[in-house]
Protein backbone atom coordinates (compact mmCIF):
# COMPACT_ATOMS: atom_id res chain seq x y z
CA UNK A 1 0.00 0.00 0.00
CA UNK A 2 1.36 3.63 -0.58
CA UNK A 3 1.79 5.64 2.04
CA UNK A 4 -0.54 8.66 2.51
CA UNK A 5 0.97 12.16 2.90
CA UNK A 6 -0.77 14.77 5.21
CA UNK A 7 -0.66 18.26 4.08
CA UNK A 8 2.20 20.24 5.79
CA UNK A 9 1.55 23.97 5.94
CA UNK A 10 4.18 24.47 8.23
CA UNK A 11 6.86 24.15 5.46
CA UNK A 12 5.47 26.01 2.74
CA UNK A 13 5.26 25.19 -0.95
CA UNK A 14 6.69 28.16 -2.35
CA UNK A 15 6.74 31.79 -1.71
CA UNK A 16 3.26 32.77 -2.48
CA UNK A 17 0.74 29.71 -1.52
CA UNK A 18 -0.30 30.20 1.83
CA UNK A 19 -0.84 34.11 0.96
CA UNK A 20 -3.15 33.09 -1.87
CA UNK A 21 -4.83 30.97 0.87
CA UNK A 22 -4.70 33.48 3.58
CA UNK A 23 -6.09 36.15 0.79
CA UNK A 24 -9.21 33.88 -0.24
CA UNK A 25 -10.00 32.95 3.12
CA UNK A 26 -10.18 36.63 4.20
CA UNK A 27 -12.47 37.21 1.64
CA UNK A 28 -14.95 34.69 2.47
CA UNK A 29 -18.27 36.40 1.98
CA UNK A 30 -22.18 34.71 1.39
CA UNK A 31 -25.16 35.86 -0.77
CA UNK A 32 -27.43 36.06 2.20
CA UNK A 33 -25.89 38.98 3.63
CA UNK A 34 -26.46 41.46 0.86
CA UNK A 35 -30.09 43.25 0.96
CA UNK A 36 -30.72 42.35 -2.83
CA UNK A 37 -34.84 43.15 -2.14
CA UNK A 38 -33.89 47.09 -1.95
CA UNK A 39 -33.02 47.06 -5.40
CA UNK A 40 -36.28 46.26 -6.38
CA UNK A 41 -38.03 49.79 -6.78
CA UNK A 42 -35.28 50.50 -9.65
CA UNK A 43 -35.76 47.28 -10.89
CA UNK A 44 -39.51 47.97 -11.81
CA UNK A 45 -38.58 50.91 -13.61
CA UNK A 46 -36.52 49.64 -15.99
CA UNK A 47 -37.14 48.71 -19.24
CA UNK A 48 -38.33 45.52 -20.70
CA UNK A 49 -34.74 45.15 -22.48
CA UNK A 50 -32.84 46.59 -19.66
CA UNK A 51 -34.22 43.77 -17.79
CA UNK A 52 -33.81 41.16 -20.17
CA UNK A 53 -30.07 41.84 -20.44
CA UNK A 54 -29.41 42.18 -16.91
CA UNK A 55 -31.20 38.50 -16.36
CA UNK A 56 -29.33 37.32 -19.69
CA UNK A 57 -26.24 38.18 -18.55
CA UNK A 58 -26.49 36.87 -15.09
CA UNK A 59 -27.28 33.89 -16.40
CA UNK A 60 -24.64 33.43 -18.44
CA UNK A 61 -22.15 33.87 -15.61
CA UNK A 62 -24.72 31.08 -13.97
CA UNK A 63 -23.05 28.61 -16.31
CA UNK A 64 -19.41 29.83 -16.29
CA UNK A 65 -19.73 29.47 -12.38
CA UNK A 66 -21.48 26.61 -12.45
CA UNK A 67 -18.76 25.23 -15.01
CA UNK A 68 -16.49 26.32 -12.63
CA UNK A 69 -17.39 25.00 -9.63
CA UNK A 70 -18.11 21.15 -10.91
CA UNK A 71 -15.38 20.47 -13.73
CA UNK A 72 -12.45 23.68 -14.14
CA UNK A 73 -11.12 23.85 -10.80
CA UNK A 74 -12.21 20.19 -9.36
CA UNK A 75 -10.30 18.54 -12.67
CA UNK A 76 -7.21 20.59 -12.70
CA UNK A 77 -6.93 20.39 -8.40
CA UNK A 78 -6.59 16.62 -9.03
CA UNK A 79 -3.64 16.65 -11.63
CA UNK A 80 -1.78 19.20 -9.30
CA UNK A 81 0.03 17.15 -6.38
CA UNK A 82 1.18 19.21 -3.72
CA UNK A 83 -1.78 19.52 -1.11
CA UNK A 84 -1.18 23.04 -0.02
CA UNK A 85 -1.69 24.18 -4.26
CA UNK A 86 -4.76 21.43 -4.07
CA UNK A 87 -6.11 22.81 -0.91
CA UNK A 88 -6.28 26.65 -2.62
CA UNK A 89 -7.84 25.39 -5.06
CA UNK A 90 -10.28 23.78 -3.72
CA UNK A 91 -11.31 26.77 -1.70
CA UNK A 92 -11.56 28.64 -5.02
CA UNK A 93 -14.13 26.04 -6.26
CA UNK A 94 -16.20 26.38 -2.93
CA UNK A 95 -16.64 30.05 -4.10
CA UNK A 96 -17.46 29.06 -6.95
CA UNK A 97 -20.46 27.74 -6.13
CA UNK A 98 -21.11 30.84 -3.91
CA UNK A 99 -21.14 32.51 -6.78
CA UNK A 100 -23.26 30.44 -9.20
CA UNK A 101 -25.93 30.64 -5.89
CA UNK A 102 -25.73 34.36 -5.93
CA UNK A 103 -26.80 34.74 -9.07
CA UNK A 104 -30.28 32.77 -8.25
CA UNK A 105 -30.40 35.13 -4.84
CA UNK A 106 -30.75 37.71 -7.61
CA UNK A 107 -33.41 35.79 -9.84
CA UNK A 108 -35.38 35.46 -7.27
CA UNK A 109 -35.48 38.80 -5.50
CA UNK A 110 -36.27 40.09 -8.71
CA UNK A 111 -38.40 37.77 -10.90
CA UNK A 112 -41.32 35.18 -11.03
CA UNK A 113 -40.86 31.75 -11.19
CA UNK A 114 -41.78 31.20 -15.04
CA UNK A 115 -39.48 34.51 -15.58
CA UNK A 116 -36.52 32.24 -13.89
CA UNK A 117 -37.56 28.59 -15.58
CA UNK A 118 -37.63 30.39 -18.96
CA UNK A 119 -34.38 31.71 -18.31
CA UNK A 120 -32.51 28.83 -17.11
CA UNK A 121 -33.71 27.27 -20.46
CA UNK A 122 -32.11 30.31 -22.52
CA UNK A 123 -28.95 28.92 -21.24
CA UNK A 124 -29.26 25.58 -22.35
CA UNK A 125 -30.52 27.04 -25.70
CA UNK A 126 -27.94 29.85 -26.62
CA UNK A 127 -25.33 28.86 -29.13
CA UNK A 128 -22.77 31.37 -28.02
CA UNK A 129 -23.07 30.36 -24.06
CA UNK A 130 -22.83 26.42 -24.89
CA UNK A 131 -20.44 26.87 -27.55
CA UNK A 132 -17.58 28.45 -24.76
CA UNK A 133 -18.89 26.27 -21.66
CA UNK A 134 -17.98 23.16 -24.04
CA UNK A 135 -14.98 24.33 -25.38
CA UNK A 136 -13.44 25.53 -22.51
CA UNK A 137 -14.84 22.15 -20.29
CA UNK A 138 -12.99 20.06 -23.55
CA UNK A 139 -9.58 20.90 -22.10
CA UNK A 140 -10.67 20.15 -18.31
CA UNK A 141 -12.12 16.77 -19.51
CA UNK A 142 -8.66 15.66 -21.42
CA UNK A 143 -5.94 16.37 -19.03
CA UNK A 144 -3.55 13.40 -19.51
CA UNK A 145 -0.14 14.69 -19.28
CA UNK A 146 1.25 18.44 -18.40
CA UNK A 147 0.76 19.37 -21.69
CA UNK A 148 -2.98 19.32 -21.32
CA UNK A 149 -2.59 20.58 -17.73
CA UNK A 150 -1.09 23.29 -18.93
CA UNK A 151 -3.74 23.93 -21.56
CA UNK A 152 -6.54 23.44 -18.75
CA UNK A 153 -4.87 25.93 -16.62
CA UNK A 154 -4.73 28.74 -19.52
CA UNK A 155 -8.65 27.65 -20.48
CA UNK A 156 -9.59 28.37 -16.99
CA UNK A 157 -7.45 31.94 -16.64
CA UNK A 158 -9.45 32.90 -19.79
CA UNK A 159 -12.61 31.93 -18.68
CA UNK A 160 -11.96 33.51 -15.36
CA UNK A 161 -9.81 37.02 -16.42
CA UNK A 162 -11.75 37.53 -19.25
CA UNK A 163 -14.99 35.27 -20.07
CA UNK A 164 -17.29 36.37 -17.09
CA UNK A 165 -16.28 40.19 -17.95
CA UNK A 166 -19.12 40.02 -20.40
CA UNK A 167 -21.09 39.55 -17.69
CA UNK A 168 -20.22 41.97 -15.39
CA UNK A 169 -20.10 44.68 -17.52
CA UNK A 170 -23.85 45.51 -17.26
CA UNK A 171 -24.26 45.36 -13.62
CA UNK A 172 -21.28 47.55 -13.03
CA UNK A 173 -22.67 49.89 -15.50
CA UNK A 174 -25.51 50.09 -13.64
CA UNK A 175 -24.35 50.84 -9.87
CA UNK A 176 -22.18 52.96 -10.90
CA UNK A 177 -24.83 55.40 -11.56
CA UNK A 178 -26.34 54.28 -8.60
CA UNK A 179 -29.07 51.84 -9.87
CA UNK A 180 -28.93 47.84 -8.79
CA UNK A 181 -26.26 49.01 -6.35
CA UNK A 182 -27.18 45.71 -4.00
CA UNK A 183 -26.61 43.40 -6.92
CA UNK A 184 -23.56 45.45 -7.95
CA UNK A 185 -22.08 44.99 -4.44
CA UNK A 186 -22.65 41.02 -5.19
CA UNK A 187 -20.83 41.56 -8.77
CA UNK A 188 -18.03 43.24 -7.27
CA UNK A 189 -17.50 40.76 -3.99
CA UNK A 190 -17.39 38.11 -6.94
CA UNK A 191 -15.07 40.04 -9.17
CA UNK A 192 -12.27 40.72 -5.85
CA UNK A 193 -12.33 36.61 -6.01
CA UNK A 194 -12.33 36.13 -9.90
CA UNK A 195 -9.41 38.27 -9.94
CA UNK A 196 -7.09 36.34 -7.66
CA UNK A 197 -8.24 33.14 -8.95
CA UNK A 198 -7.11 34.42 -12.41
CA UNK A 199 -3.44 35.73 -11.04
CA UNK A 200 -3.37 32.04 -8.93
CA UNK A 201 -3.88 29.62 -11.38
CA UNK A 202 -1.76 31.86 -13.91
CA UNK A 203 0.87 31.48 -11.89
CA UNK A 204 1.16 27.47 -11.52
CA UNK A 205 0.22 27.53 -15.89
CA UNK A 206 3.33 29.58 -15.46
CA UNK A 207 5.43 27.45 -13.47
CA UNK A 208 4.47 24.52 -15.57
CA UNK A 209 4.75 25.90 -18.74
CA UNK A 210 8.62 26.59 -17.83
CA UNK A 211 9.17 23.12 -17.46
CA UNK A 212 7.82 21.51 -20.94
CA UNK A 213 10.35 21.35 -23.59
CA UNK A 214 11.34 23.21 -26.02
CA UNK A 215 8.86 21.86 -28.75
CA UNK A 216 5.91 21.90 -26.26
CA UNK A 217 5.94 25.53 -25.79
CA UNK A 218 6.13 26.34 -29.05
CA UNK A 219 2.83 24.08 -29.70
CA UNK A 220 1.23 25.04 -26.32
CA UNK A 221 2.20 28.78 -27.05
CA UNK A 222 0.50 28.76 -30.66
CA UNK A 223 -2.36 26.52 -29.02
CA UNK A 224 -3.49 29.12 -25.94
CA UNK A 225 -3.81 32.35 -28.96
CA UNK A 226 -5.53 29.97 -30.89
CA UNK A 227 -7.93 29.00 -28.36
CA UNK A 228 -8.43 32.66 -27.28
CA UNK A 229 -9.13 33.76 -30.78
CA UNK A 230 -11.85 31.11 -31.33
CA UNK A 231 -13.31 32.44 -27.68
CA UNK A 232 -13.17 36.24 -28.48
CA UNK A 233 -14.77 35.78 -31.97
CA UNK A 234 -17.46 33.81 -29.98
CA UNK A 235 -17.62 36.55 -27.18
CA UNK A 236 -17.86 39.50 -29.82
CA UNK A 237 -21.16 37.82 -31.31
CA UNK A 238 -22.69 36.59 -27.84
CA UNK A 239 -22.34 40.39 -26.87
CA UNK A 240 -23.49 41.73 -30.02
CA UNK A 241 -26.89 39.26 -29.29
CA UNK A 242 -27.49 39.93 -25.60
CA UNK A 243 -26.78 43.93 -25.44
CA UNK A 244 -27.58 44.99 -28.91
CA UNK A 245 -30.98 46.30 -27.62
CA UNK A 246 -29.46 48.77 -25.32
CA UNK A 247 -26.75 49.50 -28.17
CA UNK A 248 -23.87 49.09 -25.21
CA UNK A 249 -22.36 46.21 -27.64
CA UNK A 250 -19.01 48.74 -28.80
CA UNK A 251 -18.16 49.49 -25.05
CA UNK A 252 -18.84 46.17 -23.81
CA UNK A 253 -16.46 44.57 -27.05
CA UNK A 254 -13.46 47.00 -25.02
CA UNK A 255 -13.94 46.11 -22.12
CA UNK A 256 -13.96 42.64 -23.02
CA UNK A 257 -10.80 43.04 -25.22
CA UNK A 258 -9.28 44.95 -22.26
CA UNK A 259 -9.78 41.75 -20.09
CA UNK A 260 -8.35 39.32 -22.35
CA UNK A 261 -4.95 41.31 -22.36
CA UNK A 262 -5.18 41.09 -18.82
CA UNK A 263 -6.06 37.39 -19.07
CA UNK A 264 -2.64 36.83 -21.30
CA UNK A 265 -0.60 38.98 -18.69
CA UNK A 266 -1.81 36.17 -16.09
CA UNK A 267 -0.17 33.80 -18.07
CA UNK A 268 2.78 35.80 -18.58
CA UNK A 269 2.09 36.50 -22.33
CA UNK A 270 2.11 39.57 -24.41
CA UNK A 271 -1.09 41.58 -24.89
CA UNK A 272 -2.59 41.58 -28.23
CA UNK A 273 -5.66 43.22 -28.56
CA UNK A 274 -6.44 46.85 -29.88
CA UNK A 275 -9.64 48.50 -27.78
CA UNK A 276 -11.13 51.74 -27.32
CA UNK A 277 -10.76 53.35 -24.02
CA UNK A 278 -12.64 51.42 -21.38
CA UNK A 279 -16.28 53.03 -20.24
CA UNK A 280 -15.21 54.71 -16.90
CA UNK A 281 -18.09 53.95 -15.23
CA UNK A 282 -17.20 50.08 -15.21
CA UNK A 283 -13.55 50.72 -15.70
CA UNK A 284 -14.29 52.07 -11.69
CA UNK A 285 -16.44 49.40 -10.78
CA UNK A 286 -13.46 46.89 -11.38
CA UNK A 287 -11.21 48.61 -8.22
CA UNK A 288 -11.81 45.91 -5.65
CA UNK A 289 -10.20 47.54 -2.47
CA UNK A 290 -12.50 47.93 0.34
CA UNK A 291 -15.55 49.87 0.25
CA UNK A 292 -17.71 50.87 3.47
CA UNK A 293 -20.98 51.64 3.10
CA UNK A 294 -23.57 52.60 5.67
CA UNK A 295 -24.29 49.81 8.08
CA UNK A 296 -28.32 49.59 7.56
CA UNK A 297 -27.71 49.88 4.11
CA UNK A 298 -25.22 47.88 1.53
CA UNK A 299 -22.42 45.45 2.73
CA UNK A 300 -19.06 46.51 1.14
CA UNK A 301 -16.93 44.44 0.44
CA UNK A 302 -14.49 44.65 3.34
CA UNK A 303 -17.51 44.16 5.46
CA UNK A 304 -17.18 41.68 8.45
CA UNK A 305 -20.15 39.73 10.81
CA UNK A 306 -21.05 42.25 13.53
CA UNK A 307 -20.14 40.91 17.03
CA UNK A 308 -22.96 42.12 19.67
CA UNK A 309 -22.86 41.21 23.24
CA UNK A 310 -26.55 40.34 24.76
CA UNK A 311 -27.92 42.60 26.79
CA UNK A 312 -28.01 42.47 31.02
CA UNK A 313 -29.71 43.89 33.44
CA UNK A 314 -26.61 45.07 34.52
CA UNK A 315 -26.21 47.50 31.88
CA UNK A 316 -29.67 49.74 32.47
CA UNK A 317 -28.27 50.96 36.05
CA UNK A 318 -27.31 54.74 35.33
CA UNK A 319 -26.82 55.40 39.61
CA UNK A 320 -23.78 56.71 38.54
CA UNK A 321 -24.39 58.87 35.58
Amino acid sequence: MTRKKAVNWNTPTDDYTLMFFDQNTRQFWLDAEIPVSKDLKVWRGMSQEQQETYKQVLAGLTLLDTLQSKSGMIEILRKVEDPQRSGVLTFMASMEVIHAKSYSTIFTTLCEKKEIDDLFEWIERNRYLQYKAQLIDYHYQNINDDFDLYMAMAASVFLESFLFYSGFFYPLYLSGQGKMVNSGEIINLIIRDESIHGVYVGKLAQELYDTLSEEQKKIAATAVLQLLDELMENEINYTKEVYGSLDLHHDVIDFVKYNANKALMNLGMDTIYEHGDVNPIVLNGLNTETKTHDFFSTKGNGYAVAKVEPLRDEDFIFDNL
